[in-house]
C-alpha cells in the first residue's frame, strides 16, 4: 500500500495521467480532421472534460510537492472524470434510444464564454449526436468514451486519498 501511496504523490503519476488525456485529445483531433468524422455537441463536451483532466494533471505535474496544489489538482481530475463519464453515458443514451422525442442535440455549446467562436477548429458543433460513424468492438465512440472516463473516475476514487493525506 505505501509504494500505491507514494506512486500516487510522484511526477510520474501526473505525467501518466497528462499523457494519455493529451494521447485522447490528439485522437479526437485526428477523427476530426484526418478522419472526416464531425463532433457533435456532446462530444465537444466530453473533448471539454478531458481538457479539464489534461489541466488538472499538468497543475499537478506543476506543483505535486505542494498540499494545496495537489489538492487542486486531484480534485480537477476528479470533477473533470466524473462529468465526463456522465456526459458519454448520455451521449450514448441518445445513440441508443428508440424514442425520437426523448433526447435533443443543441447546434452550438452552452459554455459560460464562447469558446466555440474563440477557437472553432477545437470547439465548433458540425455534427449530430445520434449517429454513429465510428465503432470499435461493438462500442461507439461515446461507449468507449464512457470506459475511459470510468476508468478515470475509478483511479481518482483509488488515488485521491493516497494523494491528499500523506498517511
Amino acid at each position: 500500500m505505501e509504494r500505491l501511496a507514494s506512486f500516487s504523490r510522484s511526477t510520474n503519476a501526473w505525467a501518466l495521467l497528462f499523457i494519455s488525456a493529451l494521447i485522447f485529445e490528439v485522437v479526437a483531433l485526428y477523427f476530426q480532421y484526418a478522419m472526416g468524422l464531425e463532433p457533435c455537441v456532446m462530444c465537444i463536451y466530453q473533448r471539454t472534460a478531458m481538457l479539464g483532466v489534461l489541466i488538472a494533471a499538468l497543475i499537478g505535474l506543476c506543483g505535486k510537492g505542494i498540499y494545496i496544489v495537489r489538492l487542486i489538482a486531484t480534485a480537477g481530475w476528479g470533477i473533470a472524470s466524473i462529468w465526463g463519464w456522465l456526459l458519454a453515458r448520455e451521449h450514448l443514451s441518445m445513440q441508443t434510444t428508440t424514442d425520437p422525442f426523448a433526447f435533443t442535440c443543441a447546434f452550438e455549446p452552452d459554455f459560460p464564454v464562447p469558446l466555440h467562436e474563440w477557437i472553432p477548429s477545437f470547439f465548433a458543433v458540425t455534427g449530430s449526436c445520434s449517429s454513429i460513424d465510428w465503432s470499435f468492438a461493438g462500442l461507439s465512440m461515446p461507449g468507449w468514451m464512457a470506459v475511459v472516463f470510468a476508468v478515470y473516475s475509478i483511479s481518482f476514487l483509488i488515488f485521491a486519498p493516497l494523494i491528499i493525506f500523506k498517511k
